[in-house]
């Protein structure tokens, strides 16, 4: 493999730039992670994933929001780094991939362990005096929402709905991703249940704004809805860009499965490398 090489793929238009630690010789620091994301100016994406060793799994691997914070786990994320059956070891914790089916070498549905949902509130976390957060009201700008919030490595907070506005959402989303109720800051989706099988989700992801798809976000939303019995154990998650199957069990293990496609593959050129160094 060429030294700076990357692959780019989306799933469900959730789209991350892989690299290699071995193959890179820049910093995978803030200020790079930015301009590589930056659509203008790098490669554009909302996020990087970068392959490290691990001695407890297969792989490593780290995932970086466009505006250069590591995240703990991304579903889509996984998807997109799994295209053989092994462990990941994340900063949320050990997953294991497999891929479903294949079409043509090309698109993969690929099988994700995404590990426990918690709702314990110091363990999200979330800055309140309950064991839950579960139906608490939260005031914003005079709105009051009744916000559910959960972790699946990484922290959610859920708000049902009865309609769903992407307007609404990238108002109210940024406030609630910096709420001072949530010290590590939280991810948002907005859940309208359709029936016991099918519910629509809109998404603010922490560190990434705005987002057609996300796997965490959907296994939090099947996690809450679950909880609250709105909901079968096995349920198709809609999203802008695209469905997942999230599937809970008793001891609230969550498998998703989903599509991933690949976009591009490359290696970064000399006038942006002179510029991440």
């Amino acid at each position: 493999m060429e030294m700076n090489h990357f692959i780019k793929s989306h799933g469900l238009g959730n789209e991350y730039v892989v690299f290699e630690s071995d193959h890179i010789n820049f910093s995978m620091n803030e200020q790079n992670i930015i301009k590589i994301c930056n659509v203008h100016y790098g490669i554009g994406s909302d996020g990087i994933l970068l392959k490290v060793p691990s001695s407890t799994a297969d792989f490593g691997l780290k995932i970086f929001n466009p505006d250069g914070s590591e995240a703990e786990k991304s579903g889509n994320g996984l998807r997109i780094f799994s295209k053989f059956d092994f462990t990941i070891e994340t900063k949320g914790g050990i997953v294991h991939a497999s891929v479903v089916e294949s079409k043509n070498n090309r698109a993969q549905i690929i099988k994700i362990d995404m590990g426990k949902a918690v709702f314990e509130s110091t363990l999200i976390p979330v800055n309140n005096n309950k064991s839950e957060c579960m139906d608490e009201i939260l005031t914003l700008d005079g709105t009051a929402f009744f916000i559910n919030c959960v972790s699946v490595g990484n922290p959610h907070c859920v708000v049902l709905r009865d309609t769903l506005d992407i307007d609404e959402i990238k108002k109210y989303g940024p406030l609630m991703e910096n709420n001072k109720l949530f010290p590590h800051r939280i991810n948002v989706q907005f859940a309208k249940v359709i029936n016991e099988k099918e519910v629509e989700i809109l998404i603010w992801e922490r560190g990434a704004g705005f987002t057609l798809a996300s796997g965490s976000s959907s296994c939090a939303v099947a996690s809450v809805l679950f909880k609250k019995g709105l909901i079968e154990p096995t349920v198709k998650i809609k999203m802008l860009g695209g469905a997942l199957t999230i599937s809970i069990d008793k001891l609230w293990n969550l498998q998703m499965t989903g599509e991933v496609k690949q976009i591009a593959e490359g290696c970064l050129s000399a006038e942006l490398l002179d510029e991440l160094h």
